[in-house]
């Protein structure tokens, strides 16, 4: 195995891992982050590159991949090193620190480790008789805005990711529709207000159960829960949001405690094992808000305990710059 020495390897090119980066390398320390997907991002780039975000500080609106480039390009300056499509599978530790061994069989030597490797990765959960026309209409994920100009669109789900898309692309297609299954919305209450407000036709308390085409997707039969009535939408397109189960993969096996799917961390961001820190949707502790702004704050706690870590003459808050 060839290998590498660094000061803190990250696991996760995500915001959170990328603005934990940033933070290692001010404080004068080499970081490293490692990540399975071929670009930075993480569930952003995966998930959602051109949805606008509107819960970042400094931003009214910015699309994902926009976040994202700027995150890469302040932890770069700052002297860190991204090793992407490089799968971390397991981490050893030793008296002088820890070695990671990815799946290209290199090693990675490194005095502290920052988790932020999100949920893992994501399956879309799948909207029941949609396969037929999946690649055909049907998309769990919305890559390209442009491409549904004119069209007839349904969204299925009730979280932020279906009503910003639902305001984002009302504009752009000729329709919007949003089916959502029950009356109440888990999208932030202000977003909803919009989506009330605009020219979405929203039916809730709907399903849709089946669709309609030949070759393409024509259409989608809802059905009115209340009334138990069926009547079809026009749908050239249809957007499932419905969420995606994820799989922490590797990671569960690295000895870390875990609770569920996450890692329980200290007020320091601190995992049950000295010298292995975590930050953004992978922790867990009371409060915890799942929001990409939440985890900068949880990266720069992770990033300035890993420093001192490392260095214990560093002191944990580096003062201002």
């Amino acid at each position: 195995m060839s290998g590498l020495e660094v000061d803190v390897a990250i696991v996760g090119a995500g915001p959170g891992g990328l603005y934990a980066a940033t933070y290692v390398g001010l404080r004068g320390l080499r970081p490293l982050v490692l990540d399975t997907l071929p670009a930075p991002g993480g569930q952003i780039t995966a998930l959602y590159p051109e949805k606008r975000i509107h819960d970042v500080a400094g931003f009214r609106a910015v699309r994902g991949r926009e976040l994202v480039e700027r995150c890469a390009e302040q932890a770069e300056a700052a002297g860190a090193e991204l090793r992407l499509a490089t799968r971390v599978e397991t981490l050893d530790r030793s008296s002088s620190g820890f070695t990671l061994a990815t799946e290209h069989q290199e090693q990675v030597r490194c005095r502290a480790v920052i988790i932020a490797a999100g949920l893992g990765t994501f399956t879309p959960r799948r909207l029941p008789d949609a396969q037929r026309f999946e690649g055909r209409g049907v998309c769990y994920v919305i890559r390209d805005p442009e491409a549904l100009r004119d069209q007839d669109l349904v969204i299925v789900g009730g979280g932020d990711a279906a009503v910003d898309w639902a305001l984002e692309l009302e504009d752009v297609a000729r329709s919007v529709t949003l089916v959502h299954r029950r009356d109440r919305f888990r999208a932030h209450e202000g977003r909803v207000e919009d989506l009330l407000s605009s020219s979405v036709e929203v039916l809730t308390d709907a399903e849709v159960v089946h669709l309609h085409g030949d070759t393409h997707l024509v259409a989608a039969e809802v059905l009115d829960k209340r009334t138990g009535t069926h009547h079809k939408v026009p749908a050239s397109r249809l957007y499932a949001a419905l969420g995606f189960t994820a799989n922490l993969g590797p990671v569960a096996d690295w000895g870390i405690g875990l609770d569920g799917r996450a890692m329980p961390v200290d007020r320091c961001m601190r995992t049950d094992v000295p010298g292995v820190f975590a930050a953004g949707d992978i922790t867990t502790y009371e409060g915890k808000l799942q929001l990409i702004s939440a985890s900068f704050g949880e990266a720069v706690v992770a990033a300035n305990h890993a420093a001192n870590h490392v260095d214990p003459g560093l002191r944990v808050f580096p003062g201002y710059r």
